[in-house]
């Protein structure tokens, strides 16, 4: 094997890959990138069983052949070398040179048989999407904040991708808040998946400005997101979600706009004070005109900050402070619909114009 490449393609390259490198005492294979020139097309790949990603390499002169290194040995090399150097890389029995005009090196790597089998998509019978990058990156941010780490819970783990009214939607629950949101109109392939929250973690720190489109496939039991040189694959997680729809309050009798920065605003004041009482605050509409957040009464004091809106309808309701604020950071526009019922119903928290957004909360007991 043989291949010539700029220090800064490859050391981007070995970034991405590397990331999840990380092997397993009975698995040691599991920290090695596998290198791969097949017909003039270089790949990079690593897995950690769960989730795999290749980075595809452009490259003009090389050699066919593979063999797998100690993925971070070799970014933390080529990481170090000077920009603009053309680097390197041959095969001698199961050992890697890299050189570099001055600079040279021998990894001592294995061979390729060893490496596990990265599952692959039948395109043909798959459900594939494409999307925007920013659309996809900023939807995937405003969900992945309501995802749970509970590992005895996996169905909340992830993101669940579905479709309902022709649309595809992505939504994330840990027990106490559910985020939503529709990103794809006018879908006409169904899709009922949970993807890994880690992998989507994942996706998001491959991205970069180069690509303009993702692409989205999937299968029975495989994701795959594929964007300019990238391909990520992971699993999906094996869990049934229930119907998530239920949950979204549909008659919440008290609705107010609100200044999303002023509210954010009055709501870490309180949360200043509520630290000791688990993060609780009140949010109280009041005649004439007055929403209020404030703390509750505990040994550092109290806060009461208020905001001027249209109220029809008195009524409080208590709430995690941060899970308010997870929210309201969501949240895009200036101006927000905050709706609720009574005191054991979750609150519904939208942006005024675009609805494709949906944010509940569950109260806490009063």
């Amino acid at each position: 094997m043989k291949l010539k490449v700029t220090q800064e393609k490859l050391s981007k390259a070995l970034n991405n890959v590397s990331r999840i490198a990380v092997g397993k005492v009975t698995l040691p294979i599991l920290n090695n990138v596998l290198i791969r020139v097949d017909k003039k097309k270089v790949s990079l790949v690593t897995t950690n069983l769960d989730l795999a990603i290749i980075d595809y390499l452009p490259v003009s002169d090389s050699e066919d052949g593979v063999i797998t290194v100690p993925a971070k040995l070799l970014a933390e090399f080529i990481n170090t070398l000077p920009k603009g150097e053309t680097i390197e890389l041959s095969v001698k029995d199961t050992k890697l040179i890299v050189s570099a005009g001055k600079y040279s090196s021998t990894i001592n790597g294995t061979i390729a048989d060893d490496f596990p089998e990265i599952p692959e998509i039948n395109e043909k019978n798959a459900v594939i999407y494409k999307i925007t990058t920013d659309e996809l990156k900023n939807s995937l941010n405003q969900v992945l904040i309501a995802s749970s780490n509970d590992l005895t819970r996996p169905a909340l783990t992830g993101v669940y991708f579905n479709t309902y009214d022709n649309t595809l939607a992505i939504a994330a629950t840990d027990g106490y808040r559910l985020a939503e949101k529709k990103i794809i109109d006018k879908v006409e392939n169904e899709v009922k998946a949970i993807v890994p929250s880690s992998s989507l973690q994942e996706v998001l720190r491959s991205l970069s400005d180069d690509a303009d489109e993702i692409e989205i496939a999937f299968n029975e039991d495989l994701v795959r997101f594929r964007f300019g040189e990238i391909e990520i694959v992971s699993k999906l997680i094996d869990a049934s979600v229930p119907d998530y729809q239920k949950l979204i309050p549909k008659d919440n009798n008290i609705s107010v706009y609100l200044n999303r920065e002023e509210l954010s605003r009055i709501t870490k004041l309180a949360a200043l004070f509520s630290r000791s009482v688990g993060g609780s605050i009140v949010c109280e509409t009041k005649s004439p005109d007055t929403f209020s957040v404030k703390s509750i009464a505990n040994e550092f004091g109290e806060n009461d900050s208020e905001l001027e809106a249209e109220v029809k309808k008195e009524g409080k309701i208590n709430l995690n402070s941060r899970f308010l604020l997870d929210a309201l950071n969501a949240l895009e526009e200036k101006e927000i619909t905050f709706s609720f019922s009574d005191r054991i119903a979750p609150i519904l928290l939208k942006n005024k114009k675009d609805t494709k957004y949906t944010h509940i909360i569950m109260p806490l007991n009063s």
